[in-house]
């Protein structure tokens, strides 16, 4: 989708035949909202289930038992205060309701998407990617040439093993049967509540949420290979029992509509690049669901990859900036694997406590605050500092923007959103130059940037600072830190 709004001619192959029908990968943080909003669909997303203010974490024995640990009582204090530096909203929509918004907007802007057909094998050279595609409908083969190939193509990614990229991190941390049911559960939540339970039961470990779909229900149990147990040793019956005792419905008869294994791991892949073939989502990283951060992390993934291949694609930076993407995702990897890991043996797994568990960054500081370091920022001296609180946002280059309202009336979110833009203080004369950049002036919000009444802001097509300057205008200096961010 941001590949084609983009205006890039796009090729995606998906050997199911049709999007997810599984209601995983809930919930849309600011970030990946403000993403969604570029690409034109954040109000559709948000039609479909916006933040409840009434949402609530905790840690019990069953969903009406004892409460070991209260992680969110009320989200809707959290909702407000962060408002004013991240407007785009928050969306709590699953990741079958949230596919076809975005399938019909990649398809709207010339996408050829294909269902039903698979990646074979692949080649690459100094000059492209050449596909072997097989349509798994009618035996049909086919080969393909492309400038590139991005491989979003999940946790066992057949690209990343083709390319023998080997992964790194905690590894292995439990093996999940994860259950889709229907069930009128009104006794327990509200319809209108939205809430996550994290199960540490006598007879077993799991979680329970529900959904944004009505009468549809997420329940997850952990079971263990290691002492001889499997899949197969829980049917239905055995799955329904688990699910009576953890929501406290003794006579409960669910209807499942979805049962499956899955582990739930922490890895990074070494190389997030491969000559041409680069490697988002999953297929790069896997984060423990605790905590909300995995499916989101996918999206900004696509973002960052979409917005610097376009560049390359339509001659306006040269290739040097996608090697700007490996070393800023991999280190937000890091953060939202390291967050979402400590989360985990906080709320699921208290016996792996210790000196391997990394200490967190914070939750808002890991989706918004994390500085970005590669040859697309000139950084300024800098305390080296992985991440900064999002409340304290300063216009440093290598962060994200403050959001305010300029004086054209339009959010800095609507401006940065549309590409490379310079926000300048009153007084510089910085609207007289023609870099080929959009220009929009703070005027008395020059303070929030850190660049005076006579300086400068240049804000890349995802909203971090790229560079600033407290000094009046000069084109020369303009186009030379387009050329070093660009790497033109």
């Amino acid at each position: 989708m941001f590949l084609a709004t983009r205006g890039v001619d796009v090729l995606v192959v998906e050997r199911h035949e049709s999007t997810s029908i599984h209601p995983r990968a809930s919930g849309q943080h600011p970030r990946t909202m403000e993403f969604l909003r570029i690409g034109g669909v954040a109000d559709e997303v948000l039609a479909i289930a916006d933040w409840s203010s009434d949402f609530t974490i905790k840690v019990v024995e069953s969903v009406r038992g004892r409460v070991i640990h209260s992680i969110v009582e009320n989200f809707g204090d959290f909702h407000k205060e962060i408002e004013q530096l991240a407007p785009a909203g928050w969306g709590s929509a699953s990741q079958d309701q949230t596919e076809p918004i975005l399938l019909a907007q990649a398809r709207k802007h010339g996408a050829d998407v294909r269902f039903s057909t698979e990646l074979v094998s692949f080649d690459q050279d100094a000059d492209g990617v050449t596909a072997q595609l097989l349509d798994l409908v009618s035996g049909r083969a086919q080969e393909v040439r492309a400038s590139y190939l991005v491989a979003a193509d999940g946790n066992r990614s057949p690209v990343r093993e083709r390319l023998g990229i080997p992964r790194s991190g905690f590894g292995g941390l439990a093996n999940h049967i994860g259950v889709v049911f229907d069930a009128d559960l009104t006794e327990v939540l509200p319809e209108d509540i939205q809430g996550l339970y994290y199960l540490q039961n006598p007879a077993f470990t799991g979680a329970y949420v529900n959904t944004s779909v009505r009468g549809r229900h997420l329940f997850s149990i952990e079971y263990h290979p290691e002492n001889g147990e499997s899949y197969a040793d829980y049917p239905d019956a055995r799955i329904t029992e688990l699910m009576r005792i953890g929501l406290d419905i003794p006579d409960l008869e669910p209807e499942i509509v979805w049962k499956g294994p899955w582990e739930m791991a922490a890895r990074i892949a070494d190389r997030w690049r491969d000559g041409r073939v680069f490697l988002v989502g999953d297929a790069a990283k896997v984060t423990p669901p605790t905590g909300g951060l995995g499916g989101n992390a996918a999206v900004c993934d696509g973002f960052d990859i979409a917005w610097k291949l376009a560049a390359v694609v339509h001659g306006q930076a040269g290739s040097g900036l996608l090697d700007t993407y490996e070393p800023e995702r991999k280190l937000a990897a890091q953060l939202v694997v390291d967050e979402s890991l400590f989360n985990y043996v906080q709320r699921m797994a208290p016996h792996l406590a210790g000196p391997d568990i990394p200490e967190p960054v914070g939750w808002f500081e890991a989706i918004m605050g994390m500085r970005h370091t590669s040859s697309a920022v000139i950084a300024e001296p800098n305390d080296g500092s992985l991440v900064m609180n999002p409340f304290q946002f300063s216009g440093e280059p290598g962060f994200h923007a403050p959001h305010v309202v300029l004086p054209s009336g339009e959010s800095t979110l609507d401006v940065w959103g549309a590409g490379w833009v310079l926000l300048a203080g009153p007084d510089g004369g910085w609207d007289e130059i023609d870099a080929g950049v959009q220009y929009r002036s703070l005027g008395d919000q020059y303070d929030r940037f850190g660049v005076g009444r006579e300086g400068a802001s240049l804000l890349r097509p995802d909203g971090i600072v790229a560079w600033r300057t407290t000094s009046k205008a000069d084109e020369a200096t303009l186009k030379n830190v387009l050329r070093q961010v660009l790497s033109c």
